[in-house]
This record gives structure tokens, C-alpha cells and sequence, in this order.
């Protein structure tokens, strides 16, 4: 039996209008013995489509990466439908630095990461192996200035308790719950609730946006 047999492969759908960048991200992923390309769409109407006919057939993709701007249907508009239709599957953007307003508007849509569209192969790995473990993969140079806009509710960091702001950093180092939980040796149950408070109590939607208000109070390294 083949190595490839004994180990589940995250199934990847590439959506972007231009051959070039899905050919290119297809190339170096295809390469991974645990990657797998299910399939490339041009547009965000394309993806949803192809994302239906996959779902009748019990054949959804784990991750999705998806460019921001497109014609017909652009990045945000689809991260909103997918992630609405298949809570299960992660959204990646790939964006362009000056995107900004797109990055936010797909982020408060569900997306589960980011990295810029010049990122290296390794990259765009980690950001795939990070969203479909539940984890955070912030690219560096768009989190700094991401981070500058995060607005934090009054109360913000006061809010949390130590424990709690230790879970906020761990988070933005981009753990999984099991990993808090092994590093503070709590249960992984706890290490999920501590997260749903984090979350709660600084008024955020997502491990992202918790990341980057650690990113923003200096808290973690960008």
C-alpha cells in the first residue's frame, strides 16, 4: 500500500481569472504528497458552481483559494456564499498589497486567512495545511497594516483574563486548540471554550481578527 493511501489528502479548489497564477499555484502544490488540486475556477460565479456540482456529489474541497478581483463575481462575494453554504470548507485569499478594504470585507465574511499573491511556495502550503487544521496564517506584510485598523471595543484587552489573553497570543502564533491545550496543559474542550471568550469579549468574529488585534498590541511579532 502506498503512502498515499494511508494519509487523507486536503483537497484544494484554486479560483482565480488569471491561467497563469492557478497553473503556477497548481504546479508547486501538486508536488505534496498531502495536497491535492480538485479542480481551478476563473471567476467567483465559476467556484460556486463548481462548489454545487462537488457538493451533490459529497466532494467538497477543504480549502479554497481564492483571488479578491474578479469579473462576473469578485473574492468577497464569493467567500460570503461559501462560507454561508459550506461552513466546512476554509477560504484563503490571495490578494494583492493595497487591497485592504477587500482583505477586511472578506475577513468579516468568513475567510480564514491571506497571504499576497507574489508569496512563496512554502507560503502558500503553510496557508493551506494552517486553515484546514482550523488555524490562522496571517501574511506578515498585510498584517501590520491590517492590524493598524482593527477597532478594539472599550474594554478591549482589560476584558480578558490572563489565561485568556495567553490563548489570544497562542492563537495568533497560529495554533490549533489541541496545540493551546497541550501548552497549557488544559483540556482541548477548555482550550476551545477559552477561545470562544477571547473571541466574545473583544467582539470578533474569527481567529483572524483575534490575531491581528494581538499583532496590533504588541503582543505577538507580525
Amino acid at each position: 500500500m502506498s503512502p498515499d493511501t494511508l494519509t487523507t489528502r486536503t483537497r484544494v479548489l484554486i479560483v482565480d481569472d488569471h491561467a497563469v497564477v492557478r497553473r503556477g499555484i497548481r504546479a508547486y502544490l501538486e508536488v505534496l504528497g498531502d495536497i491535492e488540486v480538485v479542480g481551478e475556477a476563473v471567476n467567483g460565479q465559476d467556484a460556486l458552481d463548481k462548489l454545487g456540482a462537488a457538493s451533490a456529489h459529497c466532494e467538497l474541497p477543504d480549502v479554497v483559494l481564492i483571488d479578491l478581483v474578479m469579473p462576473k463575481m469578485d473574492g468577497v462575494a464569493a467567500t460570503a456564499h461559501i462560507t454561508s453554504r459550506y461552513p466546512g470548507v476554509r477560504v484563503v485569499v490571495l490578494t494583492s498589497f493595497g487591497e485592504m478594504e477587500r482583505v477586511h470585507a472578506a475577513l468579516g465574511k468568513g475567510a480564514s486567512g491571506y497571504l499576497l499573491k507574489d508569496a512563496e511556495a512554502s507560503e502558500v502550503v503553510a496557508a493551506v495545511r494552517a486553515a484546514v487544521n482550523g488555524e490562522v496564517f496571517l501574511d506578515p506584510v498585510v498584517a501590520r497594516q491590517l492590524a493598524q485598523e482593527v477597532v478594539l471595543p472599550p474594554t478591549g484587552l482589560n476584558s480578558l483574563t490572563s489565561r485568556e489573553r495567553d490563548v489570544l497570543i497562542l492563537v495568533a502564533e497560529g495554533r490549533s486548540n489541541q496545540e493551546i491545550a497541550d501548552e497549557l496543559v488544559i483540556s482541548e474542550r477548555t482550550a476551545r471554550t477559552h477561545v470562544s471568550n477571547v473571541l466574545r469579549k473583544l467582539q470578533l468574529t474569527s481567529r483572524t481578527q483575534a490575531a491581528l488585534v494581538a499583532v496590533r498590541q504588541g503582543l505577538v511579532r507580525s
